[in-house]
């Protein structure tokens, strides 16, 4: 489990295919000695495993299904990543609570510099839009963010100088693709009330009120 906080940068130094999924090693802002075989850590968003250390560098392993629903696959040796080390319990939960499994790709459809802030505008796969709503939160390449507005299969996000500073948002160009995670809340409510499988029915803040969840 993770907040969506990202630590720091880290840079990919070798991708390797495997017989199925991917070996990807990391060169972490921190030093990798702090790490330890089997922990958890969040890179662009996706929880992976550590499987192998080096001095200055962690390796784990993108098996078949992470690797069709993340950008993995995309990645090269020099790209930089998010890293985010696992939430511990007693933590302070300054984002949201992150899985780090990864929903599926978005698209940066437009991106907006203002004097304080970046606009970024992603499109996203229809099937995740009825997961985001207006004010809810969403993991973008691990970074836990506000949704500004959401219209169609489209949401908007605003970025302080700070978090496009130490994160990899603030290099994001159009037709980049990044790393969703929707808000896990919003998947369990509708799978208890079965509202997936009701024609005409999508999570959405007024379907929220009507069953009393604020």
């Amino acid at each position: 489990m993770f907040t969506g906080l990202v630590e720091g940068v880290g840079e990919i130094v070798e991708l390797a295919r495997l017989a199925e999924g991917l070996r990807v090693s990391v060169r972490p802002p921190f030093p990798a000695g702090e790490l330890t075989l089997g922990e958890s850590v969040a890179v662009a968003g996706a929880c992976l495993t550590v499987v192998a250390l080096s001095s200055y560098s962690f390796s784990a392993e993108v098996s078949p299904e992470s690797l069709g629903r993340t950008t993995f696959g995309m990645k090269k040796a020099g790209d930089k990543v998010n890293l985010e080390r696992a939430l511990r319990l007693g933590d302070r939960l300054g984002g949201h609570l992150v899985t780090g499994h990864i929903d599926g790709p978005g698209v940066l459809k437009e991106r907006r510099e203002g004097p304080a802030h970046l606009q970024l505008r992603f499109e996203l796969p229809t099937v995740l839009s009825r997961y985001v709503i207006e004010k809810g939160s969403i993991a973008v390449d691990g970074v836990s963010l506000t949704v500004n507005a959401a219209p169609g299969h489209t949401f908007s996000v605003n970025i302080i100088p700070h978090t496009a500073r130490v994160t990899t948002l603030g290099d994001l160009r159009v037709g980049d693709k990044v790393n969703l995670e929707t808000d896990i809340i919003g998947k369990y409510v509708e799978r208890l009330l079965g509202v997936k499988d009701a024609p005409g029915m999508a999570i959405t803040p007024e379907f929220l009120a009507k069953h009393g969840f604020f």
